[in-house]
């Protein structure tokens, strides 16, 4: 019998925008970029050089902590640019596709004879084992950090995230032998939701299936960790994006690189919200082209998702682990007579302080504005109600601004990763940047350990 989780703290928010389910073309874009910011804790050693000709699957870049660890081009074609930022960093990989696509040829597996060095040995080959994740620190995982558990959540609830019951239709053999192969590593958890009826997910073979059901967060991994098998001081578990295992599939079953992901494109300011097959790494242009305005001034473009994205431009491109393309109101050129006086029957309240709780399941095109500045932080129990987890996470919060280590570590920072934050960082008075704080103790954790 399937384990049922009940998650009784959280908060759904209801935007306009969402994706239909259905598939529009997106044109190959002209150049597609391999970020190293897609992969948190990755201090990356450039491979290639402008002019050389790669291959799908064939590496850009690897990690200078563990230099197995190498992270393969999306598309074969000629390396264009090497892009960097302030003092030197990394920001883009750039290559030029060619008009026929060549694959890297790493052989098809029979995953059930595979072991489980057999499985690393085989990611690492193909450039793909840095998309797998590590609790604690949230950082990409080293083969060294053999852990006591692997988890997937195929669970996404955040405001306007994509369906993966709608990505996965298709691709549920991949998926299947992306986790059998993950649990030949170590114990593989499986978390699903309770309205997702996919028989590929409710009756998932070789792993722990678990029904999650109550507001968003319950689809954070990390939410879901917390309930199964906390991380303790010194235990290690992964954790992979479900989009990653299908990955993996592919990779066993036609011995290739194929980077193809369904993402949705979402938003207010998006004129048809739909979900359209692209590559980890298109350009955002080419995502966007023709469906919204040309004068994307006063737009918030965000690679990812709404809560948890990065803000970006239209010469960006797709995060790895990007399963949205959100566009929002920027909110620079909005004026409201009398400001917070009136009433606000179109604005979204989470302590009901405008008369549009009223409306119920009401959605809301909401902007990127803050509505207000820094403030010192307010112990109101705020984050108490949005975060479902075994932690005090306002005074985790303090202990890593005031860098107490000791405390840090007291309080469940070995838990928690950025995203667990973000629904507390929307509905916070104090109007902290909360997932860069806990990235930062992250962090500070992380090299005091190191």
């Amino acid at each position: 019998m399937t384990n049922v989780v009940k998650i009784r703290k959280g908060l759904n928010i209801h935007l306009k925008g969402k994706a239909e389910k259905v598939k529009s073309q997106v044109e190959m874009s002209d150049s597609f970029g391999l970020s190293p910011e897609s992969f948190p804790g990755l201090k990356p050693k450039v491979l290639v050089r402008e002019g050389d000709h790669v291959k799908a699957g064939e590496p850009l870049f690897a990690d200078k902590s563990c230099q197995e660890v190498t992270f393969a081009s999306p598309v074969s074609g000629i390396v264009t640019a090497v892009v960097r930022g302030d003092r030197r960093k990394v920001l883009n990989v750039v290559v030029k596709p060619d008009a026929e696509q060549e694959f890297a040829d790493f052989g098809v597996k029979d995953v059930e004879a595979m072991t489980g060095s057999d499985v690393i040995a085989a990611l690492l080959k193909a450039g793909l084992f840095g998309y797998i994740n590590q609790l604690p620190y949230d950082v990409v995982t080293s083969p060294e950090h053999l852990p006591k558990a692997i988890f997937v959540s195929a669970l996404r609830d955040k405001p306007l995230a994509s369906d993966f019951e709608f990505e996965l239709l298709g691709n549920e053999n991949d998926f299947q032998t992306g986790l059998t192969a993950l649990s030949k590593i170590a114990k593989t958890y499986l978390g699903i939701g309770r309205n997702q009826s996919s028989e590929c997910l409710r009756r998932a073979k070789n792993v722990d299936v678990n029904v999650f059901d109550g507001p968003c967060p319950a689809g954070n991994v990390g939410v879901q960790i917390n309930h199964l098998d906390p991380v303790n001081k010194g235990e290690v578990v992964w954790t992979v994006e479900p989009t990653a295992v299908i990955f993996f599939g592919r990779l066993f079953n036609s011995g290739k690189v194929n980077l193809k992901r369904t993402i949705a494109i979402a938003g207010s300011e998006v004129t048809e919200p739909v979900y359209a097959d692209v590559l980890v790494g298109q350009k955002i242009s080419s995502i966007l082209k023709g469906r919204i305005s040309d004068d994307s001034s006063h737009q918030r473009i965000i690679n990812g998702n709404v809560l948890t994205g990065r803000k970006c431009t239209l010469d960006d491109y797709l995060d790895a682990h990007a399963s949205e393309v959100t566009v929002i109101p920027e909110g620079d050129n909005a004026d409201e007579l009398l400001g917070w006086i009136m009433p606000r029957l179109k604005q979204y309240s989470t302590s009901r302080s405008y008369f549009s709780w009223l409306s119920g399941g009401k959605e809301y095109a909401l902007d990127a504005r803050v509505k207000g500045g820094e403030r010192h932080m307010i112990m109101s129990g705020e984050y108490d109600k949005v975060i479902p987890m075994d932690i005090y996470p306002e005074f985790l919060v303090k202990a890593v601004i005031a860098g107490d280590i000791e405390k840090m570590e007291a309080l469940g920072i070995y838990e928690v990763s950025p995203e667990d934050f973000a629904l507390a960082e929307f509905v916070d008075s104090s109007k902290l940047e909360l997932q860069s704080i806990i990235r930062r103790g992250l962090d500070m954790l992380r090299k005091e350990n190191s």
